[in-house]
C-alpha cells in the first residue's frame, strides 16, 4: 500500500474513533454519574444492540467478533449509542456534551478578503536591454579595446580597431567623390554636378552604414587620405556580458563580437502555484528583498504570466520587471517576492493604482487615465479591467468568508457543519451543508455559494461530527449518500422510461471483464478490452444514430463514448477513468429499465477515489477493482440486477460481503 493510501486509512480511522467518542458523549449527555454506581448500574446496563467496526462502520453483526473485512475486534453498539435518526443530515447535542466535544463555532461573515503571496525567484537580464556589437563589415580585428567580460561601457567608447580593405576602399571611393564634386562645381552641365553630389552622398552613407560615424568620416575628409584601421565605438551603455572576439580573428559580416546589457532594470522570474493563480494579474505591484541587502525593498510590476503549467514542476512562470538604477540587483541572484492582493469588486484584485486606468500590454510601467498609445511602443492602451483588476477605484469589494478550518474538504466536494441552537432547551443541532469555494484568503476561504451571513459554522469538532454521522450511516463527507441502507441514497428505485437499460448488454458484459481484470490486477489485457468496450458502446452509438446533443438515454450514452476516447498509460488515471466510466453506468441503470439476462451487482467502496468509487461485478463476493490485491475484499454490494430483479421486485439492496 503507498504512503498516501495508508496516511487516508490512517485519517479515516482517526476520525471514525473520534466518532465513536463523541457518539459515547451523545449516549450520555442527559445521564447522571451517580447512577451508573453500585447494583442499579449493573442492573439497568444495557445489552449490545450489534457488534459494529471502527474501521468500517458499515458492518453491523449480532455477535461479537472480527470486522470480516480487516479482521479488527468488533466493539459494541447499544440503543444509546445511537441519535435518533429523523431522516436529516444532522447531529444533535446538549450543552455540555458540545462542551465535553471541544466544538467551537464562529460567524459566516462579509469581510475584506487578502492574500500575501510568498514566492521565490531568480533575477536575469532584460531582453529587451541586451544590444550586440556585431561587425558591419568582413575583416580582422587587430585590437580589442574591452577585452573581458565585466567590463561596464558607456555610449560612445572605443571597443575594437578593425582592419577592413572594403572600408578601406570604401574611405577611397569617398575622397574620389569630394574631388570631383570640387572639379565640377565651375561646369556650366547641371548633370555632372548632380551626378557628382548624389555619388559623394551615397558614398557618406555607404561609410555610415558600415558603422563609421559621422565625426570619423569628417576626420577623414579633413586628413585627405584614408585610414588602414577604423574604432568601431559602444553604441549603449552597459555592461559587457559576452566577449566572442579576439585580436587577430577575422570576422565576416554580422558576427557577433560583444553582448552589452543595460542593467538599471532587470526581468525576474517567479514560480507561482496554481492556486495563486486567481490573485495574479498582469501589472500587478511585487515587493522584493535580497540577501544582499537586509532591510531594503525593490518594487516591480508583474510583465508577463506564462499561458501554461509546467510539466516538471507543476508551476506557472511569471516575469517581473524591476527598476535597478543602482544595479544592486545582480543577474543569477535569488531573491524572496511578496504580493499583496485585495479583492475588489465582482471578486476581482483590487490595486489603487490600476483601478479604472488604462495600461499597455507589453509595458506595465505605461498606465494613463484615458484611452490612448504606449509611450514606447505605441500600441494601443487597454482598460486594466481586461486584466482582473476592478475597475472602480475607490471600491474594496467585501466578501463572504469562512475560516480555513471550517470546510472538510474531500478534493471534490467541501462540506461544513451550520449550527442552530434552541434558545429555550440550549440543544446544538449540527447540519452538514454541501457549499462551493472560492479562492483560498490567507486564513480564510471565500464562499461562492452554500451558506448566508449571519450563519455560525464549525471551526473545531467538526471531524467528530462528520464521523459521528458516519456511524449513523448519515450522509458526511467521506460518504455523500450515507452508506445506502434501505431507502437512504440515490439509487434506492429505478425510474421506468420508456428507453431501456438493455440495449448496452453487450457493453455491460465488456465492461464487467474490464472490472475483473484490474480486480485481478492482469494489466497486460486491459488495453485489449478497453477497447472492445469502447467498440461496444461506439456501436450503439452509431446504431441510433446519436449525438452530442440527444437527450435522455442517448446522451448518457454519449458521455460514456467521450469518456473512453483514449487509455491511460498509467495504472492510477485509468483507475480514475474506470470510476467516471462506472459513475455514468450507475446513473443509466438508476434512471433506465433492466430486464436482461445478464446477473452482475453494484458494488461500492466509501475508500476508493477520495470520496467513494463504484462499480458493477459478476460476484456477490466483492472484488474491488479500484484496490486489486492490497484491499481486495473492501466494499459492499449495493444493488443486484439482472435475473434476481425478476424475484426481488427492484434489486436487493445494501446487503454486505461477509
Amino acid at each position: 500500500m503507498s504512503d498516501k493510501k495508508r496516511s487516508h486509512w490512517i485519517l479515516i480511522m482517526i476520525g471514525v474513533m473520534a466518532g465513536m467518542l463523541l457518539m459515547k458523549l451523545i449516549s450520555g449527555q442527559g445521564h447522571n454519574h451517580s447512577a451508573h454506581s453500585g447494583p442499579s448500574a449493573q442492573a439497568t446496563e444495557q445489552k449490545p444492540k450489534f457488534w459494529t467496526c471502527s474501521m468500517h462502520p458499515q458492518i453491523k453483526l449480532p455477535e461479537k467478533g472480527l470486522c470480516p473485512i480487516c479482521a479488527m475486534d468488533l466493539i459494541p453498539m447499544t440503543d444509546g449509542d445511537q441519535a435518533v435518526d429523523d431522516g436529516t443530515v444532522s447531529l444533535t447535542l446538549n450543552s455540555k456534551a458540545r462542551q465535553l466535544a471541544e466544538v467551537e463555532t464562529t460567524e459566516v461573515i462579509y469581510k475584506e478578503a487578502t492574500k500575501k503571496i510568498r514566492l521565490v525567484g531568480k533575477v536575469a537580464y532584460d531582453e529587451t536591454r541586451l544590444s550586440y556589437i556585431s561587425a558591419w563589415i568582413d575583416g580582422r580585428i587587430d585590437r580589442l579595446f574591452v577585452d573581458f567580460t565585466g567590463t561596464k561601457v558607456r555610449k560612445g567608447d572605443h571597443l575594437i580597431q578593425l582592419y577592413s580593405p572594403e572600408l578601406i576602399a570604401s574611405q577611397e571611393e569617398y575622397l574620389q567623390a569630394i574631388k570631383n564634386l570640387d572639379q565640377t562645381s565651375g561646369s556650366q552641365l547641371g548633370v555632372m554636378r548632380s551626378t557628382a553630389e548624389e555619388t559623394l552622398k551615397s558614398s557618406r552613407e555607404k561609410l555610415r552604414l558600415y558603422g563609421i560615424s559621422d565625426a570619423q568620416i569628417n576626420e577623414i575628409v579633413q586628413r585627405g587620405q584614408t585610414q588602414e584601421h577604423m574604432t568601431i565605438n559602444s553604441p549603449v551603455t552597459g555592461t559587457v556580458i559576452h566577449k566572442n572576439g579576439f585580436e587577430g580573428m577575422y570576422v565576416k559580416t554580422g558576427e557577433k563580437v560583444y553582448t552589452i546589457a543595460d542593467l538599471s532594470r532587470v526581468w525576474l522570474f517567479l514560480e507561482a502555484y496554481e492556486s495563486d493563480l486567481p490573485w495574479l494579474h498582469y501589472g500587478q505591484r511585487v515587493t522584493i528583498e535580497a540577501e544582499s541587502h537586509p532591510g531594503q525593498t525593490f518594487q516591480g510590476k508583474i510583465a508577463f504570466i506564462e499561458p501554461f503549467v509546467s510539466d516538471k514542476t507543476r508551476t506557472i512562470k511569471l516575469r517581473v520587471n524591476i527598476d535597478n538604477d543602482q544595479e544592486k540587483l545582480k543577474p543569477g541572484m535569488f531573491v524572496r517576492a511578496t504580493i499583496n492582493a485585495v479583492t475588489g469588486e465582482g471578486g476581482r484584485v483590487y490595486e489603487e493604482e490600476l483601478a479604472g486606468k488604462w495600461i499597455c500590454p507589453m509595458h506595465p510601467d505605461i498606465v494613463k487615465d484615458d484611452p490612448s498609445v504606449c509611450d514606447i511602443c505605441e500600441m494601443d492602451l487597454i482598460p486594466t479591467k481586461e486584466f482582473g483588476f476592478a475597475e472602480n477605484p475607490s471600491m474594496k469589494k467585501k466578501v463572504l468568508v469562512i475560516p480555513v478550518t471550517a470546510p472538510l474538504i474531500t478534493g471534490r466536494r467541501a462540506i461544513v457543519y451550520v449550527e442552530n441552537t434552541d434558545d429555550e432547551t440550549g440543544v446544538h443541532r449540527y447540519e452538514g451543508r454541501e457549499i462551493v469555494l472560492g479562492p483560498k484568503a490567507d486564513h480564510h476561504y471565500i464562499v461562492e455559494s452554500g451558506l448566508r451571513e449571519g450563519e455560525r459554522v464549525v471551526i473545531k469538532g467538526n471531524f467528530k461530527i462528520d464521523s459521528a454521522l458516519q456511524i449513523q450511516a448519515k450522509p458526511s463527507m467521506m460518504n455523500p449518500d450515507g452508506y445506502y441502507t434501505e431507502g437512504a441514497g440515490n439509487i434506492s428505485g429505478v425510474v421506468a422510461n420508456h428507453e431501456n437499460a438493455g440495449i448496452l448488454v453487450d457493453a455491460f458484459s465488456a465492461y464487467l471483464q474490464l472490472s475483473e481484470l484490474l480486480a485481478a490486477e492482469q494489466y497486460d489485457d486491459i488495453p485489449g478490452q478497453y477497447e472492445v468496450l469502447r467498440a461496444e458502446i461506439e456501436r450503439v452509438v452509431q446504431e441510433n444514430q446519436w449525438t452530442p446533443q440527444t437527450d435522455g438515454l442517448g446522451g448518457l450514452v454519449f458521455q460514456l463514448r467521450d469518456e473512453l476516447q483514449e487509455i491511460d498509460d498509467e495504472l492510477e488515471p485509468f483507475r480514475e477513468r474506470f470510476g467516471r466510466i462506472s459513475d455514468i453506468i450507475k446513473e443509466i441503470l438508476s434512471k433506465y429499465e433492466y430486464n436482461e439476462s445478464l446477473h452482475f451487482y453494484l458494488s461500492y467502496c466509501p475508500m476508493a477515489l477520495g470520496d467513494g468509487g463504484f462499480w458493477l461485478q459478476r460476484s456477490d463476493a466483492i472484488r474491488n477493482p479500484y484496490y486489486g490485491s492490497a484491499m481486495l475484499a473492501c466494499g459492499e454490494i449495493k444493488k443486484e440486477y439482472g435475473v434476481a430483479e425478476s424475484k426481488a421486485a427492484g434489486g436487493n439492496e445494501s446487503h454486505h460481503n461477509h
